[in-house]
C-alpha cells in the first residue's frame, strides 16, 4: 500500500522511486505520440507518423506488463485504487496539508489507465484504418486521438499542481528517479538490466517493422 506524507512533515531524505524501465517508457512514450501527433495531417510524412504510432503501442504492451512484474511504484496493484480514493485526495489538495504520495497519487494513477487504454485503442484503429476497413475507423480513430489528448493535457495539468502544492518538481523525479521519502519506501533496484533489454527490443521491433519484417502493419 503506498504510503502518504503530508505537506507538514519534514521528508527524511530523496528515495529513488522510479525504476530505469518506467522512466524509459515514459519519456519515449511521449516522443512517440509527439510524432504520431504532428506528422498526422501529412501524407509526406506518413511513414514517420506509422512508425512512431506502432512504437507507441509496443510501449504501452510493455507498461502493462511491466505493471504487473515491475517494481512497487510500477506495479498497478500499488497505486490503482477506487473513486473514493480520488475524491479524498483531490479534496485534500484544497487543504493546507495536502496528501502526498511516495509514487503516483490515485488521480495520477485514472490518468494513466486511461492513457494506457484510449492508447491501445488509438494504435488499433490507426492499424484498420491504414488496412482500410472503412472511413468511419478512421474517423474513429480520430476521436479517440482527441480524447486521448485531452486526457494527457489534464494528466500535464495535474503534475504542474501537484508540483507546486507538495513542492516538489515531479518532471524531474521522472527524469532521475527520486522524490522525497522515507528510506523504507525506497525501491531497491533501479533495474537497468531491464532498461537496456526495453531499449533493444524497440531497436529490433523498428528494424523488424522497417524492414517489411512485420507484414500487415505498414501501409
Amino acid at each position: 500500500m503506498t504510503q502518504t506524507i503530508s505537506s507538514g512533515r519534514e521528508a527524511p531524505s530523496r528515495i529513488l522511486v522510479w525504476d530505469i524501465p518506467t522512466r524509459i517508457f515514459h519519456w519515449l512514450l511521449v516522443l512517440c505520440f509527439a510524432v504520431a501527433y504532428l506528422t498526422s495531417e501529412s501524407e509526406r510524412w506518413q511513414l514517420w507518423h506509422v512508425t512512431a504510432g506502432y512504437t507507441f503501442g509496443a510501449l504501452l504492451l510493455f507498461r502493462l506488463v511491466w505493471g504487473v512484474v515491475g517494481s512497487r511504484y510500477a506495479r498497478f496493484s500499488q497505486f490503482v485504487r477506487g473513486p473514493k480514493s480520488v475524491l479524498i485526495y483531490m479534496g485534500s489538495l484544497l487543504s493546507s496539508k495536502p496528501d502526498h504520495y511516495t509514487g503516483h497519487n490515485p488521480a495520477g494513477a485514472w490518468a494513466i489507465l486511461g492513457i494506457l487504454g484510449l492508447g491501445l485503442l488509438t494504435v488499433l484503429t490507426g492499424w484498420a484504418s491504414f488496412n482500410d476497413y472503412g472511413d468511419w475507423i478512421g474517423e474513429l480513430h480520430e476521436g479517440i486521438v482527441n480524447v486521448l489528448l485531452f486526457i494527457i493535457v489534464i494528466h500535464i495539468a495535474g503534475v504542474l499542481v501537484s508540483s507546486l502544492l507538495h513542492r516538489e518538481n515531479l518532471v524531474r523525479a521522472m527524469v532521475n528517479g527520486c522524490k522525497r521519502g522515507a528510506l523504507v519506501e525506497a525501491i531497491r533496484y533501479p533495474h537497468w538490466i531491464v532498461g537496456m533489454l526495453l531499449v533493444a527490443g524497440l531497436i529490433g521491433f523498428l528494424w523488424a517493422l522497417l524492414s517489411g519484417r512485420l507484414p500487415g502493419l505498414m501501409p
